[in-house]
């Protein structure tokens, strides 16, 4: 699914408008249908409904939303703000239309808001600004969504919650923006309803068809989608039946100093899981009886120091190298780590303590070959960055333009984890839920990932399938366990049946709207 930017959901609308064969405003209609269509299972008629309409078509979309609750026996007050005394045509339409009928109360503001008493059971539908806006709310506006903000209501926001920006929100002023209980946004998502610190104005979020012209927007080139599900099935590698360990690839990790060989095991575990031929994990001496014990499966390489990684090891049999989970970070660790990175002769996964390193020796990014794959969160990449900016979308751009300058991959890691590409292209994931923020979660991650490139999957397919089934089974583990209780090792338990449930998918890559993205639905 394709994320557009502002301008060109404004040149999708135009032409749906121009060659679809619909008018403005049957396709403010629409709009409004799928937000009420959200509305009803949610808040009933018992509830009372306050609409707030700007000016432009955002405001004509909530002018129809309160016709249409109207008609459904809500109580429905309905404000038009139009400080200007300028509506858009088809705002204007659907003004005239609601005047019409008798029973909805209805006031247009020109200049002072006598704002209503709120109390509980009341629904705000918020449909001051939409996707058109391009810097934050101020004057009277500005505190009008204060004032939603303030008040014990539950909000609905149409298309965009209003003060948010579609893309760039670093600059914003974080109390000009409506945090939305639930926002219905049209048939595409918007790149800033993905990214964290838009997270708590968004609320939960529904994009929902509206029939924007499919033409348009399958000729429309962006750099930014959503993975879909078939998508992910297209790209499973069938299981030769005549195959053996061979033919399921050799992973070298390169993991775990002294009391963390645990991540050593959860790596090496989810990589086995994933179906790698044979795994050979290196690690410090002292991690021989825990590792042994923990995982026959897999192979020791024994470190010359007992306590951390000093040497590196030849990747000669491997066709993929990990290094970092657990590795520590001592002096002669890095050392040995360039060393390792240098004289990688296969695809390479950098993780963990190998990203600290990286961002302790910035310098040393230039030597990364090409095509290898980082996987920070926002914390390491800040650290690996530097710009020193924590904004969401900063990290953002940051991992996108290493990834083009370095021609490596980037997985920035969240709740709609990114994959970042040497050609600039950036694919946002849809599976996972917060019972992954845990520890150990980003291990089990990296051996999902090693296992894939081992198994000669191309560097992109290795991310993408192996973010998207890295989510798809802690979805599983949180339907099984609950979010509060997850652990990585659920994550692990659970790839059996993400793989399977992929594998028998009869999905064909096309996301189903209305979607709900805020939720597990990929299941």
């Amino acid at each position: 699914m394709k994320i557009l930017n502002a301008v060109q959901l404004r040149e999708l609308d135009k032409f749906t408008v121009a060659h679809g064969g619909v008018t403005g405003l049957q396709l403010m209609e629409r709009a409004a249908h799928a937000v009420v269509e959200q509305i009803l299972p949610r808040w009933s008629a018992q509830w009372r409904i306050i609409v707030l309409a700007g000016p432009g078509n955002n405001g004509g979309d909530a002018l129809a939303v309160a016709r249409l609750l109207v008609e459904k026996d809500y109580q429905v007050e309905a404000y038009l703000f139009n400080p200007q005394g300028k509506l858009s045509p088809d705002c204007e339409a659907n003004r005239h239309r609601l005047m019409q009928m008798p029973q909805v109360s209805f006031t247009e503001v020109s200049s002072k808001f006598n704002s209503p008493k709120i109390e509980s059971k009341t629904l705000i539908v918020d449909g001051l600004f939409g996707t058109g806006l391009t810097r934050s709310l101020s004057s009277g506006f500005a505190d009008l969504v204060k004032f939603i903000n303030a008040v014990p209501a539950d909000v609905v926001s149409i298309d965009m919650p209003s003060g948010l920006m579609c893309e760039d929100n670093t600059m914003n002023v974080p109390s000009h923006i409506v945090r939305a209980t639930l926002t219905v946004t049209f048939q595409t998502p918007k790149l800033s309803q993905l990214l964290a610190d838009c997270a708590g104005y968004v609320g939960e979020l529904v994009v929902a068809d509206i029939g924007l012209s499919t033409e348009k927007l399958g000729k429309t080139a962006s750099l930014f989608s959503l993975t879909a599900r078939g998508e992910m099935r297209s790209l499973l590698k069938a299981r030769p039946t005549f195959g053996h360990k061979g033919t399921f690839g050799h992973a070298l990790l390169v993991a775990g100093k002294r009391g963390m060989a645990g991540a050593a095991i959860l790596a090496a575990r989810a990589c086995l899981r994933t179906g790698v031929g044979k795994i050979t994990i290196h690690t410090p001496a002292s991690n021989n009886v825990t590792l042994q014990t923990a995982l026959p499966e897999a192979v020791l390489s024994l470190d010359n120091n007992n306590d951390h990684f000093s040497s590196p090891v030849s990747s000669t049999p491997s066709q993929a190298v990990g290094i970092g989970p657990g590795l520590g970070t001592e002096a002669e660790t890095a050392l040995a780590f360039i060393e390792q990175v240098r004289h990688a002769s296969c695809s390479l996964l950098i993780d963990a303590d190998g990203i600290n390193i990286l961002a302790g020796h910035k310098g040393w990014m230039q030597q990364l070959p090409a095509d290898s794959i980082l996987t920070p969160h926002p914390g390491e990449m800040l650290r690996l960055g530097t710009r020193g900016e924590k904004a969401s979308f900063s990290l953002l751009s940051e991992a996108r333009e290493m990834a083009e300058k370095h021609r490596i991959y980037i997985i920035l890691k969240d709740h709609f984890t990114a994959i970042c590409t040497p050609t600039g292209h950036t694919y946002f994931n849809p599976t996972g839920n917060s019972g992954m923020a845990t520890a150990g979660s980003g291990d089990v991650l990296s051996g999902i990932l090693l296992a894939l490139l081992a198994r000669q999957y191309t560097p992109l397919a290795a991310c993408r399938l192996g973010v998207y089934l890295h989510g798809l089974a802690g979805d599983i583990a949180a339907q099984r366990l609950g979010e509060d209780s997850l652990m990585a090792s659920d994550i692990i338990n659970a790839l059996p049946e993400a793989l399977h449930a992929l594998r028998s998918s009869q999905s064909q890559g096309d996301f189903e709207l209305p979607l709900s993205l805020y939720k597990t639905n990929l299941l």
